[in-house]
């Protein structure tokens, strides 16, 4: 047998084992049907290189979803994902892009409705004390008008896409504490931001559970990667400001890209 036969053999046996131990997953992604609905940290903001046809939305071209389609050739790709997203604009603007065809879906949202845009604010620019308080209010918005949010959001997704595999994804933990900072925020004001965050991503994962919803944690991903670690895959307060507190091209490429390709 010649060298160009017996490769050409091996190759077939390969693939044959391959497709009956259900590896050969690239022809199932490529049946996909995938719709990327959700808030920032869906769209990219943070990434850079924005569409220009999302406007507002800051939709990246290095955003997890994209870079998911870009690997897989889904049968159709929608990505309506926007900045600013809250629970309640995901319902009211972007469910329209589901249907009973649609095989796979991935949202990040919940941080909106708790105003994290604010609590970062308010530790940013006040007192310790302050910051603690605006971080207490937040929690409490996440055990008690939260999970309404996302049960209304979850049973709109299900009621659109009855068949769909949907994938929650939740929000990195922002700080290493004890870590390379030596000015910004005090360890107190760090380490209330971080519990807030497991608090949220913990809501966010018991009412995906509930939903029948698969859910994909990003915080072992982005560990190590933490602002004050010295390799940050999120920025601090930067410049556009609308920046801050985003994760960078690599925080998608390397931290929610693996965690929703982990899931799906």
């Amino acid at each position: 047998m010649s060298t160009r036969s017996l490769g050409t053999t091996l190759a077939t046996l390969v693939l044959g084992v391959a497709t009956v131990l259900g590896l050969a997953q690239p022809a199932t992604a490529a049946g996909h049907n995938y719709v990327a609905l959700g808030d920032s940290y869906s769209s990219g903001v943070g990434a850079g290189s924005y569409t220009s046809e999302s406007g507002d939305c800051k939709r990246s071209t290095a955003a997890y979803p994209q870079l998911w389609k870009n690997a897989n050739a889904p049968a159709s790709f929608k990505f309506v994902a926007c900045s600013g997203a809250t629970t309640t604009s995901v319902s009211s603007t972007q469910l329209g892009a589901l249907s009973s065809s649609t095989t796979l879906v991935s949202v990040t949202a919940g941080g909106n409705d708790v105003g994290f845009a604010d609590v970062m604010q308010t530790c940013v620019l006040q007192s310790e004390a302050t910051c603690v308080s605006r971080v207490d209010t937040a929690v409490s918005q996440m055990q008690n008008t939260l999970p309404g949010k996302l049960d209304s959001l979850y049973s709109g997704i299900r009621s659109r896409s009855p068949q769909a595999r949907v994938v929650v994804l939740g929000y990195p933990r922002f700080y290493k504490l004890s870590g390379s900072c030596i000015a910004g925020l005090s360890e107190t004001e760090r380490s209330a931001i971080n519990n807030a965050g497991d608090v949220l991503n913990g809501v966010i994962a018991k009412r995906a559970a509930n939903a029948g919803f698969a859910y994909s944690s990003v915080v072992d991903e982005f560990t190590g990667h933490e602002l004050c670690s010295g390799d940050a895959w999120l920025h601090s307060v930067t410049f556009p400001i609308g920046n801050s507190y985003h994760p960078k091209a690599v925080g998608q490429s390397s931290g929610y890209l693996p965690a929703f390709r982990s899931a799906v």
